[in-house]
């Protein structure tokens, strides 16, 4: 399944998961992961309760992920596709020391990108905690 040309412009690829694939968005000011699920469907609602129940684990490893990483303030999960409509969930960890704090992450015209050592260590420790888990 080919990635959306704007998921793939804005984010990383950081793993390869049984559902989805996983990505993170370019802007290290922000914990922002994107779950992109292998199928046609744009709404999460649509598929099989067996896919949803997949799609959620996966969900849930990379909250856990962040939350035991990353230590965040609070999570914020969601799925909108109103720019991409390819079907994609966000995973954001937010502190409140980050510069879009309270409000939310999309449209901020403020932004840095990762640096190239900054992507492998994140993908390092991703796969190091998705092999560590039951």
């Amino acid at each position: 399944m080919k990635l959306d040309d704007r998921l793939q412009a804005d984010c990383q690829q950081i793993s390869e998961l049984s559902e989805s694939t996983l990505l993170l968005m370019n802007n290290a000011l922000v914990d922002w992961f994107i779950l992109v699920p292998r199928c046609e469907e744009i709404e999460l609602t649509n598929l099989s309760f067996e896919q949803q129940t997949a799609i959620f684990k996966e969900v849930n490893l990379v909250a856990r992920f962040i939350q035991q990483t990353l230590a965040p303030d609070k999570l914020n999960i969601a799925t909108l596709g109103n720019v991409v409509s390819q079907l994609h969930i966000h995973v954001i960890g937010r502190k409140q020391s980050d510069p879009y704090w309270p409000a939310p992450v999309w449209g901020q015209a403020e932004s840095r990108a990762y640096t190239n050592s900054d992507i492998t260590k994140i993908k390092n420790a991703f796969e190091q905690f998705h092999q560590s888990q039951p």
